[in-house]
């Protein structure tokens, strides 16, 4: 028997890692590059409320699933139960070996470039830090939850600051925020479907307390206040935050800018205030990569209690799955090193949205087989699920037509998983 964690998280450090994993770069530079081809600041809000709508839709239908299946692991435990074992672990596997890998490589690589002092190594510097976060969530899950809600409330206060500053101050002369003009027009172009795609990823994260569901003190609770409270406040910071830089400079002026947060700081609060920016969003990226760093290796450990092939990797001491945590950070340096993970996020962001397009089907499934069942339940069933799976086939189907190289690298990745798979059911069943 594997020993048990005498230490269990609470709803508020769910809710902290679902901020944490939500909350990265995007919000503050993604606004530049919708302004390119949309040039209405109401359409450009309207964009946000409704990514918003996506990510709650999905973490409405998590949290159903979840409190059916209270098991650790996300989509590997969803998937695994609600269709077959096999499509379970290619969800697992897509990210074991880089779901979360490959995102906390990009927020290292970000946290090494903002940072404003010394002249370090962005490669060695970034390693330097996954190691360390990692060494953290090795020790116990009491400081890791520590760790989480200290490091995710510095990242909201500095948001609510940035925020409050932002709507205190007068606007820009000249600024229309709220605005008819071209509205319609805009809103049904082109330019805002695939807008929304790069929202949703700014937006991606909501579903990040499904990973750790064996870890809360009472999942059918925790789990879906974690999910949709985590949601809905980045939703309000997120709109709101966008409204604060359209009211303070003019859309000429972001428009195709990556450097949005710097701009609109420097505007309200002049030029010595902005330079310290950099900082701040260095501070902010710690969080994030936290919160990955924590719950990836869950996602291993769950696989490697049903298949022999990973058995290493199974929970440890204090119920911490230090050597998944490890091999975690190898990957993680490893994608660091050959600098090829940017490919890996296109394609690995198509698995991962078929894999939650998946587990939101289940809402359906389960909901026939389960008549009588105590539960969370999603609210306007099934509107929601159909909002979500609509906006998600339609995000899939473009990438594939638009991405051919990573479609074919994802399709590689699911046949090795494929071979590991019946690699792992050959092998001699024995006790761990």
């Amino acid at each position: 028997m594997q020993p048990k964690s005498k230490h269990k998280i609470t709803t508020l450090t769910g809710i902290a890692i679902v901020v944490a994993n939500m909350i990265g770069t995007g919000a503050f530079t993604s606004l530049g590059f919708q302004l390119k081809d949309l040039n209405n600041p109401s359409v450009v809000l309207t964009l946000w409320v409704l990514g918003g709508i996506l990510a709650l839709s999905g973490a409405f239908s998590y949290a159903e699933v979840g409190t059916v299946i209270s098991k650790s692991g996300g989509e590997y435990a969803f998937l695994s139960k609600i269709y077959n074992p096999l499509i379970g672990y290619l969800s697992g596997w897509i990210s074991l070996t880089v779901g979360f890998a490959a995102p906390i490589a990009l927020a290292a690589i970000a946290f090494s470039e903002y940072f404003p002092f010394g002249n370090f190594n962005v490669k060695w510097m970034s390693i330097a830090l996954v190691a360390v976060i990692t060494l953290i969530h090795t020790q116990s899950l009491k400081l890791s939850a520590e760790f989480q809600n200290i490091s995710t409330l510095l990242k909201v206060i500095l948001i609510v600051i940035i925020i409050g500053v932002g709507l205190i101050l007068p606007e820009h002369s000249g600024n229309e925020i709220v605005s008819s003009k071209g509205y319609f027009t805009e809103l049904t172009s082109t330019a805002f479907a695939i807008a929304l795609i790069y929202v949703s990823y700014s937006y991606s994260g909501w579903n990040a307390a499904a990973y750790i569901t064996e870890e809360f003190e009472n999942p059918l609770k925790s789990l879906p206040k974690a999910l949709i409270g985590g949601t809905v406040l980045v939703t309000v910071l997120y709109t709101i935050l966008q409204y604060v830089f359209l009211k303070h400079v003019p859309v000429e002026n972001l428009a195709g800018q990556l450097n949005v947060g710097t701009i609109a700081t420097q505007q309200m609060l002049g030029e010595k205030a902005g330079s310290f920016f950099g900082l701040a969003i260095s501070l902010l990226l710690i969080s994030g990569i936290s919160a990955m760093v924590w719950v990836g290796p869950r996602v291993t450990s769950s696989i490697a209690k049903g298949h022999r092939l990973w058995s290493y990797f199974q929970t440890q001491e204090n119920g911490i799955p230090k050597r998944a945590l490890w091999l975690q950070f190898g990957i993680s340096s490893l994608l660091l090193f050959t600098g090829t993970f940017e490919q890996i996020m296109i394609y690995c962001g198509i698995l991962l949205t078929a894999s939650s397009l998946m587990t939101v089907l289940g809402v359906f499934k389960l909901r026939k087989q389960n008549q009588q069942r105590i539960g969370f339940k999603s609210p306007l069933f099934p509107l929601f699920q159909i909002v979500f799976i609509l906006l998600s086939v339609w995000m899939i189907v473009y990438a594939l037509i638009n991405n051919t190289l990573e479609s074919a690298l994802g399709m590689s990745n699911l046949l090795i998983g494929t071979g590991t798979y019946f690699w792992s059911k050959k092998i001699k069943k024995s006790n761990y």
